[in-house]
């Protein structure tokens, strides 16, 4: 139990935080280098550890990347990033429209990767409007979060809980939805009160250029954009066909291989190896400190209970520790607490809590590091304070909604 114990807390402080001075480590090797010494050290066995890997959520994951990297390789995602800035034609529409088409885009693809396409396409759009990047930085940072709020398949945490509860796709969406619409609208006031002078400004000029820098290959769309939108009806619809999402996911991966016309090796390169490395490490190394008893403390002191305490506790302590471990750790580290409790109501409460609760700072999320990265390497820096100040006031309001609009569906019988 003691060797379960260090090796737990030598990997979080890796994952909390990475790139520590003088030790040449960060998220991904802290998360295998974890699952290897609980190996190594004799906590799990080699079978074990194998049988610890969440290969669900593996597969929902890997199947997604594929969909994202060819459409990015068809130049559809900038294509649609710069038609939807397009219809800025003032700084308020502008903001509207980057909020609106995050948050869409990243409840059906991916969060991290929706932003790293379009943190570029909204600073170009600044740029031709001579307007600050920052505000729209980070209403899209938080937007991402907030869309990806919404389905299974929007961020990591998501997949997670999607796979391991069985809540269909439809019922999380339907669950889910007037959350992440409502925080939506408390994100747009709140950029709007924080900026409130950014936003009394007019444009020097239009997005017309913006519309013409960005085309995507129309005989790739034609072969690609079928695929994708079966492949979100298939996400809706999975229940009723008796096709689990995670093969949902992986079929449509396939599909984008065979008919892209995109060379197979150069989609395989795309794919974020690193990230599925980080989740596979994180579970062994969760299932070794499981076995080993460590999470016994834990999972005896917190008592979840399915109804309106379970609500409100869940999201704070969920958004309290994503702060420190990021939410897919902490999502990691809490559904075995929650696994055995019956009905969805601490599932929900669990997404919801994880992911709103990564906006009130800029590593909370993984979205908003991409974000803040991206703007760096084109001379636009967001200050942490500055992104703090914003997401807090964000983070608190659309808790609060989500707490009150999961009690309401609690109470309606609704969420059950």
């Amino acid at each position: 139990m003691i060797t379960a114990s260090i090796i737990l807390v030598l990997t979080y402080i890796g994952v909390a935080f990475t790139r520590l001075p003088r030790i040449n480590i960060d998220r991904p090797a802290a998360a295998f280098t974890g699952a290897v010494l609980m190996v190594l050290l004799g906590v799990l066995s080699f079978q074990e550890a194998v049988e610890a890997v969440d290969f669900n959520t593996l597969a929902l994951l890997l199947g997604m990347m594929i969909l994202v990297v060819v459409l990015d390789r068809a130049g559809l995602l900038t294509y649609v990033a710069g038609r939807f800035l397009s219809i800025g034609r003032s700084p308020r529409h502008l903001l509207v429209a980057v909020v609106v088409s995050t948050a869409v885009l990243s409840a059906f693809l991916v969060n991290d990767a929706v932003v790293l396409f379009f943190t570029p396409v909204v600073i170009r759009a600044c740029q031709l409007l001579g307007a600050n990047p920052v505000p729209y930085l980070i209403a899209e940072a938080m937007a991402s979060n907030v869309g990806s709020t919404a389905t299974i398949v929007g961020n990591p945490q998501n997949m997670l809980i999607g796979v391991s509860s069985g809540i269909s796709f439809t019922r999380f969406f339907m669950y889910l939805l007037p959350v992440a619409a409502l925080s939506a609208i408390v994100l747009i006031l709140m950029v709007l009160i924080f900026y409130r002078r950014e936003f009394r400004s007019t444009f020097r000029t239009d997005m017309e250029l913006l519309k013409e820098e960005h085309r995507p290959n129309p005989a790739t769309i034609k072969k690609v954009l079928p695929i994708l939108v079966l492949t979100i009806m298939g996400f809706f619809l999975s229940s009723a066909i008796d096709v689990e999402v995670p093969l949902i996911a992986l079929s449509a991966g396939a599909l984008m291989l065979l008919v892209s016309g995109i060379r197979p090796s150069e989609i395989i390169r795309g794919v974020d190896w690193v990230l599925l490395l980080f989740f596979g490490g994180l579970f062994v190394v969760i299932g070794g400190a499981r076995q080993a008893g460590v999470l016994d403390f834990f999972l005896d002191k917190v008592i979840p209970t399915a109804d309106v305490k379970g609500i409100v506790s869940m999201h704070l302590v969920s958004a309290a520790v994503s702060q420190i471990v990021s939410n897919v750790p902490l999502t990691i580290l809490v559904i075995p607490a929650i696994e055995d409790v019956p009905g969805d109501v601490l599932w929900i409460s669990l997404a919801a809590g994880s992911t709103l609760g990564g906006n009130a700072t800029i590593i909370g999320a993984v979205a908003n590091i991409i974000v803040a990265e991206g703007a760096q390497r084109q001379g636009v820096e967001l200050r942490f304070g500055e992104f703090f100040r914003v997401g807090l006031a964000v983070t608190v309001l659309s808790l609060g909604i989500s707490v009150l609009v999961l009690i309401a569906e609690y109470q309606l019988g609704f969420l059950r």
